[in-house]
């Protein structure tokens, strides 16, 4: 049963799109900060901070406005499904666990940034929560299920050069777990 968003605060995912938004300003005006605060493997001990900074810094607006358009329209249906502090845990819990993933698998002195892991993290969820949900996605030009977008996405996005695929895998295999665990314990 999808219960809707009609009347529910929105302002949890405005937060987060606002904070990726102020992050990429500071970027512009300070360019080293991908570097200082990007999740490179090889620094996680030292800074573990970079496991979470490394979600809210993005390289262009094109990678800044794909992710915030994306992160708008998983987390305005998750969180109308499950609330928006489960939405933010699976948000939060993508992220890492994509940060984890590409730590143990990319290059040691390789960096990565970016909030598509955590966004991985929505799509997987949602698309176990509400597999049924037809979407369009450009340039398809008819419906598709939610669920084949995701994993389809993942599968052409993943692979372009110089994406953190590692990340993208993490964080969707972290939403499907989540999504299949809500779905059992809680019955959404």
């Amino acid at each position: 049963m999808y219960r809707g968003n009609s009347g529910r605060n929105k302002n949890t995912i405005w937060m987060i799109i606002g904070i990726n938004i102020f992050v990429y300003i500071i970027t512009l005006v300070q360019p080293l900060i991908p570097y200082n605060f990007g999740l490179v493997p090889q620094d996680i001990a030292s800074r573990p901070w970079i496991i979470i900074t490394s979600m809210f810094i993005h390289r262009s607006l094109w990678h800044l406005v794909a992710n915030m358009w994306t992160l708008y329209f998983f987390s305005s249906m998750l969180s109308s499904i499950i609330g928006d502090k489960r939405y933010l845990a699976v948000y939060f819990i993508g992220g890492i666990v994509g940060g984890i993933f590409y730590a143990l698998i990319a290059s040691p002195n390789s960096i990565a940034i970016g909030a598509s892991g955590a966004i991985f993290a929505l799509g997987g969820a949602l698309a176990i929560l509400r597999p049924k949900i037809s979407v369009y996605v450009f340039p398809i030009p008819a419906p598709i299920p939610l669920w084949v977008a995701v994993i389809g996405g993942f599968f052409i996005i993943s692979f372009w050069p110089g994406i953190a695929w590692q990340a993208h895998l993490g964080g969707l295999i972290a939403g499907l777990a989540i999504g299949y665990f809500y779905k059992i314990k809680q019955r959404f």
